[in-house]
């Protein structure tokens, strides 16, 4: 999965301007441009799994070797399956900018905050609301 460093490279830090409105056009198109671009690396580890599993596939004689290579090939499949479902994120997260609903808690309806989205741009729950639904997880959890 593409890490946060490759990520960081995509986008300068917002620098809102004093007084200006949350979540205007500016912020917005900055988020979609982040969120394009984290998607296209998705998209391209995707065409390098695929490529690269063409190229190595063998049918080898040993066992040992067979197996390394399934398990290898299975945990590359577990991976792109994760990545999978954070494009669908990605995707959901592109329609909630076009809907004008990007930004907002989803559980109090604050504003989530430019810093935490540029960390994380999928969520959808401010920082207070996400640390109150993971102790209720652990709690339910334990």
């Amino acid at each position: 999965m593409p890490d946060k460093e490759s990520l960081l490279k995509h986008y300068e830090p917002y620098q809102p301007a004093e007084g200006e409105e949350y979540m205007n056009e500016p912020q917005l198109e900055h988020f979609r441009n982040i969120l394009n671009a984290w998607k296209q690396e998705l998209m391209e580890e995707v065409d390098s799994t695929i490529n690269h599993m063409q190229e190595e596939a063998a049918n080898f004689a040993d066992p040992s070797d067979r197996a390394s290579q399934e398990e290898e090939f299975s945990l590359e499949l577990r991976t792109r399956d994760r990545e999978r479902k954070l494009t669908k994120k990605i995707n959901e997260t592109l329609e909630r900018i076009d809907a004008d609903d990007y930004g907002f808690c989803d559980s109090c309806g604050i504003e989530i905050g430019i810093r935490r989205l540029e960390a994380r741009p999928t969520a959808t729950l401010c920082i207070d609301c996400k640390t109150l639904a993971e102790i209720k997880e652990k709690q339910l959890g334990s």
